[in-house]
């Protein structure tokens, strides 16, 4: 496996000025500057940097990963409610080494590369849900349907817990079922702009791991404070336009009913077949450090479950590895993707993962009128 070097500095801008060598050890939280030596002492695959919260203990991620509950029992219950049936391969062909949702379909590259931002709230589940809909909408129709389904509507309109977490199978019944409005990022900062029907609610924050170029405040600092949930959306966004203004008109949902499935195989030919999916993985607060490259467990302990969108996997150096799809911004990890290790359901990844099938057909309300 490849060694990478392991800083125990936070970066000047993540800390607050220029600091001397000392003084930015001394600023790290003595139970993190042990977790770091940890890592530090074995060779990984990873980069890990104290980052934002290397002043807090180990464990501080909590607020923000709000995937609840055990993911096989979820998936179980659901499939025996009938809202979800396993996924059944409908082309049988080789799998590649490599693959990127992006690359394979370039219609919706734009979507799939779409980083967005939960800010401080725990609603991850919603985020994911939302993010890979809006990819597997935009595939099944050719490119038809480019445009991002709203994490405002799924979070708060889907479960009454919004922040306080949700599974990932809520976001497709709420699709499937209700159908989700338009909308993208906070003040359309996206790449999708404005004229959406419902964006994103809270502000950019800066989560944990190292600043670099992130502008964001802190976690609960001034510009990023603890919010909690509001009432769900019933009307467009004041800034919405054409035909996204009407909030019961611009319903986009699925024919068919929720796949999942488990283990390395199926979950690529799932991906090859419609696109990426949600997943679910228990968060160990190493992770916490993480800045690049493929991660996998070294020490600490299980700080909560996070629900995120796997759209791809590679091999590095002989390490098979998951392209994931995080929603912290665009600033952190690996331009707001990291890489965990596959084949080996680390952290639970390989789990189950869900989405619409592929085959299925999208409509807008406005097109059932």
């Amino acid at each position: 496996m490849k060694l990478h070097l392991i800083s125990l500095v936070a970066g000047a801008a993540a800390i607050g000025g220029v600091k001397t060598k000392s003084e930015e050890l001394s600023s790290i939280h003595p139970e993190r500057r042990q977790q770091l030596e940890k890592i530090q002492a074995l060779a990984t695959t990873w980069t890990a940097k104290a980052g934002r919260w290397a002043r807090e203990a180990p464990g501080a991620s909590a607020p923000v990963l709000g995937h609840l509950g055990d993911n096989n029992l979820n998936v179980a219950a659901a499939k025996a409610r009938g809202e979800v049936v396993d996924y059944v391969a409908r082309e049988i062909s080789d799998i590649p080494q490599s693959f990127d949702s992006a690359k394979n379909w370039p219609k919706c590259a734009k979507l799939i590369n779409d980083i967005r931002d939960q800010s401080n709230c725990g609603c991850c589940w919603a985020f994911a849900g939302a993010e890979a809909a809006s990819d597997r909408m935009c595939i099944a129709t050719g490119g038809d349907k480019a445009l991002p389904i709203s994490a405002q509507d799924v979070c708060f309109n889907s479960n009454p817990n919004g922040c306080n977490g949700g599974s990932i199978i809520a976001p497709w019944t709420y699709v499937r079922w209700r159908g989700a409005v338009s909308g993208g990022q906070y003040n359309a900062s996206g790449p999708f702009g404005a004229g959406l029907c419902s964006n994103w609610g809270f502000a950019h924050c800066h989560h944990h791991g190292p600043q670099g170029k992130d502008p964001y405040p802190d976690e609960g600092a001034d510009g990023c404070e603890s919010d909690t949930s509001p009432s769900g959306p019933t009307k467009c966004d004041t800034t919405a336009k054409g035909s996204h203004t009407d909030f019961k008109a611009d319903k986009y949902k699925f024919h068919g009913t929720t796949e999942t499935a488990s283990g390395e195989e199926k979950i690529q030919r799932m991906i090859m077949e419609g696109g990426p999916v949600e997943t679910a993985f228990t968060v160990y607060s190493d992770f916490e450090d993480y800045a690049g490259g493929i991660y996998q467990r070294t020490t600490g302990k299980a700080a909560g479950g996070h629900a995120v969108k796997i759209v791809g996997w590679g091999v590095e150096d002989g390490t098979k590895y998951w392209k994931i799809a995080n929603s912290w911004n665009g600033f952190w990890g690996e331009n707001g993707f990291f890489r965990i290790v596959r084949g080996t359901n680390e952290c639970g990844v390989e789990d189950q993962v869900t989405g619409s099938p592929s085959g299925a057909k999208w409509t807008k309300a406005s097109e059932e009128l």
